[in-house]
């Protein structure tokens, strides 16, 4: 069964800042593919010491970006 993590996205000043549900997942960027960018490279560092079926159970990637993004 493959799960999702799921991202709120926000913005303050310049940056997007982005936030996983239920794991202490925090990145950020200046524009949303930098954003897109990083949550991955975020999320890889965050399952880096997980058994390699912990990192195959989260392969998708939910954002809930804000209305002005």
């Amino acid at each position: 069964m493959k799960n999702t993590i799921s991202f709120k996205i926000s913005k303050k000043g310049k940056y997007y800042t982005a936030s996983a549900d239920g794991f202490f997942i925090v990145t950020q960027g200046k524009t949303l593919d930098e954003l897109s960018k990083n949550i991955k490279e975020a999320t890889e560092l965050y399952f880096e010491d997980e058994p390699k079926k912990s990192k195959k159970d989260y392969n998708s990637f939910s954002l809930n970006l804000p209305l002005y993004a």
